[in-house]
């Protein structure tokens, strides 16, 4: 399937409006707790709502209820966005910060979002939950690709994507030999380069070729402590 983000994506009046609210809402509990980098409204719709709205080409292959998980949400970036753009599958989104969970809960409430679940939880604590239960896992400014694959796969189907977006420095992340992706039950990268507000931005995602083998995930903390892709 090719990815290409500058194409852009389409999204209906309705959708938008609801977007436009999402970021209002956004805007104003980021001052009380820290969910996204700004809290100018126009700023959050325009550099982070408008960043992630790039994944839903690849979200686009998946039929209706398919699954996805959405790993370090903060405020609900990118989880809630998607839920509002694509009311026909369903997203979880975890994150470790009750105070984080809680308000990005009570945001998509207000949206009258149906399709969105919060949990207060690692990544590694959702997949010794539901292992391999879902089509795509994403994370957005989480941790190095390599350490973000190791968080994700563990999540992820058979025959399903991961996604991560990045910068200009994934290229030093992701320069591995592509059987050692396969380590994780993964096939190489892919990179599709995209701009929002005249930043170049790069959607990653790694298509789910095998299981991801029991050992992972780890405990919490291994996976930066000791990475996988050096044994």
């Amino acid at each position: 399937m090719m990815i290409n983000p500058k194409e852009g994506v389409e999204i209906n009046s309705g959708v938008e409006k609801k977007l436009r609210l999402f970021a209002r809402l956004l805007a104003k509990a980021n001052e009380r707790v820290r969910l996204v980098g700004p809290s100018d409204e126009n700023v959050i719709y325009e550099e982070h709502i408008k960043d992630v709205l790039a994944a839903l080409r690849p979200l686009g292959a998946f039929p209706p209820g398919s699954r996805f998980a959405d790993i370090g949400t903060g405020g609900g970036i990118p989880g809630t966005v998607w839920c509002a753009a694509r009311p026909d599958i369903e997203g979880v989104m975890a994150d470790s910060v009750g105070k984080k969970i809680k308000i990005a809960r009570e945001i998509s409430e207000a949206l009258g979002l149906r399709n969105a679940a919060f949990v207060n939880a690692r990544s590694e604590d959702l997949a010794a939950r539901e292992r391999e239960a879902f089509d795509a896992a994403s994370a957005r400014a989480v941790a190095d690709s390599r350490v973000t694959a190791e968080y994700l796969a563990p999540l992820v189907k058979v025959g399903g994507i991961l996604i991560a977006f990045k910068g200009a420095k994934v290229y030093d992340e992701i320069d591995l030999p592509a059987q050692l992706w396969r380590k994780l039950g993964l096939g190489a990268p892919s990179l599709a380069p995209y701009s929002v507000s005249d930043k170049k931005l790069y959607l990653l995602t790694w298509r789910k070729i095998a299981p991801c083998p029991n050992r992972y995930p780890r405990k919490p903390g291994e996976a930066k402590q000791y990475p996988w892709w050096a044994k």
